[in-house]
């Protein structure tokens, strides 16, 4: 059998359903593979069996071949070890970027190679779009599911070989286009939330690898309000699972994270979504990735994100020797999260991004200096 031109990423959800039957359509010779990312803890909460079904299920629908492969123990290393590290050091990690760098975009596509394929496929909402000898990741056309946040750290080889055939389609459209080619995923609900996690409890999840370590929950002036579960479950911003509840003497409104010591164990909380304990206006990066190979100029302006979803900020990057970033922004930013990914934009397209480092958000400025 000839090998396929393109292997489609296979996860049995819907997009990449559709992903499959847009390139079928246009007369692309095509297979799929199913990447199988996390082994069964024991839980009972892995859907990858299910998951793997309904890839089949679609496959056969559309008359192509299905390849399986297991990059859990890749996963696993080069993925969750680092989540679980970042969460230990008081970070918070975002595991779907580094999924996308590691798995599916590194190993996935030297399996599609190795099955004699020339490109690969998946169902992100993004688009690659070839300037000269150069190739562009650019927002997808619906702005509400873009993913080129979560693809920010892929290069030139990797877009090179890569197809995103929903990066012009609107996500009720994908629904609607599945539902009348029958494809078994049509009505199949969206994954939400961290893949290895899915719909259990974070903190129960967390617990199993960073056992639970009591402590002070406290006020930005030192006063004790309660105790907290562990530094490492906790999340800035963060307003649920605090359990702090009408405290005496204080206003009914409701608490957020807002620092975190994780050397003393302590949890720092202020009442208010806008405290200004949640505010920063600069940050600073480890080495940055530019996805061109190099960034723009040592010193220039573009938008910025620094959560998925979140509404894109103006700011100014200067690019040190070590080629991390130093950022200011137009104005104050809410809960700019160490472990979290500065992504760059400069219209549509994506420039790149860093980990964030380091904020000078008032309480994680008087940590520092207290180390000093």
């Amino acid at each position: 059998m000839t090998a396929a031109r393109t292997i489609v990423g296979m996860s049995g959800g819907v997009d990449s359903s559709v992903a499959a039957l847009l390139l079928k359509q246009a007369g692309e010779d095509i297979a799929g593979l199913f990447m199988q990312n996390w082994a069964d803890d024991g839980s009972g909460d892995c859907r990858a069996e299910d998951d793997r079904r309904d890839a089949v299920a679609v496959c056969g629908r559309l008359g192509m071949p299905i390849h399986f492969r297991d990059f859990s123990r890749e996963y696993w290393d080069g993925v969750f070890a680092h989540f679980l590290a970042e969460y230990a050091a008081g970070r918070t990690p975002n595991p779907d970027v580094l999924c996308n760098r590691e798995i599916k975009f590194k190993y996935f596509l030297d399996a599609a190679r190795e099955l004699g394929a020339e490109a690969i496929a998946t169902g992100h909402y993004a688009r690659v779009e070839r300037v000269g000898d150069r190739h562009c990741l650019l927002r997808a056309a619906d702005r509400g599911k873009d993913q080129s946040y979560f693809l920010h750290q892929l290069g030139q080889a990797q877009l090179a070989a890569t197809k995103f055939p929903l990066g012009d389609s609107i996500k009720t459209d994908v629904r609607a286009i599945a539902r009348e080619a029958g494809l078994p995923t049509h009505a199949k609900k969206d994954s939400t939330g961290i893949c290895f996690i899915g719909e259990r409890d974070f903190r129960e999840f967390l617990s199993r690898y960073l056992p639970a370590k009591t402590g002070e929950i406290r006020d930005p002036q030192g006063h004790v309000l309660g105790e907290h579960p562990g530094v490492f479950y906790f999340t800035l911003g963060q307003r649920e699972g605090l359990q702090l509840g009408g405290v005496r003497g204080r206003d009914p409104a409701p608490w957020y994270v807002v620092g975190k010591d994780v050397v003393h164990n302590v949890l720092v909380v202020d009442q208010g979504s806008e405290s200004q304990y949640l505010l920063s206006q600069a940050l600073w990066s480890g080495p940055a990735h530019w996805i061109a190979g190099a960034p723009p100029a040592a010193r220039f302006q573009c938008m910025a994100q620094t959560r998925y979803r979140q509404q894109e900020e103006a700011c100014e990057i200067a690019v040190g020797d070590d080629g991390g970033l130093q950022v200011r922004f137009a104005r104050p930013q809410r809960a700019v999260t160490p472990g979290q990914s500065l992504v760059l934009y400069s219209g549509d397209v994506c420039l790149g991004g860093a980990v964030i480092a380091a904020t000078d958000a008032p309480l994680e400025q008087r940590l520092r200096e207290q180390a000093a």
